[in-house]
């Protein structure tokens, strides 16, 4: 039944193998860079999906390759997809602008959850203790209680002080 496929079955599994290795590998990596850096497991696992995502688009690409695609088939299917899918997204760009600040914010934003910071803001400047940083926003605590969210662009665009590190004793739990 599969014999006229079989020399494909085996490439596939062989590059199976390879994605899982690799999706492992890249695994590890970001939870000791997560924990090296004091992320949260949240945020260490927001990430890891992303590049599984990522990888399994990949995998995706090459067994349909292995499978006879041609190159130009697969330019022509990508393109349109990606077309499609740029148009849809235009609309709502700021969302992946804040999943992108996300993922930048992981590898090298110098603040954590607990650190009081000063965000300055021309319009209003915040002093706040971060509470939690998401994929869209931080959530950050003011010091009367109030709970502010701040998208994750924004804070990539604004100078930022650290006040104070670990702050977040200080405020009790507001939860």
């Amino acid at each position: 039944m599969f014999q006229h496929i079989e020399q494909e079955l085996i490439r596939s599994a062989i590059l199976l193998a390879i994605f899982l290795l690799i999706r492992f590998i890249l695994k590890i990596s970001i939870r000791k860079i997560g924990q090296k850096s004091g992320i949260n497991d949240a945020r260490i696992n927001l990430i890891s999906r992303y590049t599984s995502f990522t990888l399994l688009l990949i995998f995706m690409l090459f067994v349909a390759y292995i499978f006879g695609a041609t190159l130009e088939n697969l330019t022509l299917v990508f393109s349109s997809v990606f077309a499609v899918i740029g148009i849809g997204l235009f609309a709502i760009w700021s969302i992946l602008s804040n999943i992108t600040s996300g993922i930048i914010m992981f590898f090298s934003f110098p603040y954590k959850v607990g650190d009081k910071i000063k965000i300055h803001d021309s319009d209003s400047p915040i002093v706040a203790v971060i509470e939690d940083i998401r994929a869209f926003h931080l959530h950050l605590r003011l010091d009367n209680g109030d709970l502010v969210t701040y998208p994750n662009n924004l804070i990539l665009q604004k100078a930022v002080t650290l006040v104070q590190k670990d702050a977040i004793e200080d405020f009790g739990d507001f939860h």
